[in-house]
């Protein structure tokens, strides 16, 4: 395991979507813990680290991507909460899934907002 790679992206993690991660983690933990060390290795110790976009930034374009995608709603979610911890507003996540009905279709906008309506539902219990 690259230590330093591995650290650097726990440190973002636990900056930006505490909780997701270390659900991730334990859900792999018996079958495959190194997919969650890839996670946190590489999407995160060297792509989400990069310069180049601020983490806000990264974060609407992973929004827009997983909602286009259309199959990923635990990632959209963990992603959508990610956006809100980096100072994206619940309007901007909005738009950004609505935006994507246009690439993407209505289903897949549909239920981006139904994946955000979820998260902010959570937060305001919180």
């Amino acid at each position: 395991m690259d230590n330093e790679r591995y650290q650097k992206g726990l440190k973002h993690l636990e900056e930006y979507n505490s909780g997701n991660y270390g659900k991730l983690k334990e859900k792999l933990a018996d079958i495959a813990p190194d997919l969650a060390r890839f996670v946190a290795e590489f999407a995160y110790g060297d792509v989400y680290s990069r310069p180049g976009l601020d983490v806000k930034s990264r974060e609407i374009a992973t929004v827009a991507a997983l909602t286009a995608l259309g199959y990923a709603p635990l990632e959209l979610k963990s992603h959508i909460e990610g956006a809100l911890n980096s100072g994206c507003s619940r309007e901007e996540i909005v738009e950004v899934i609505i935006q994507m009905a246009v690439y993407a279709g209505f289903p897949a906008a549909i239920n981006g907002i139904a994946c955000a309506k979820e998260v902010f539902n959570r937060m305001d219990e919180k």
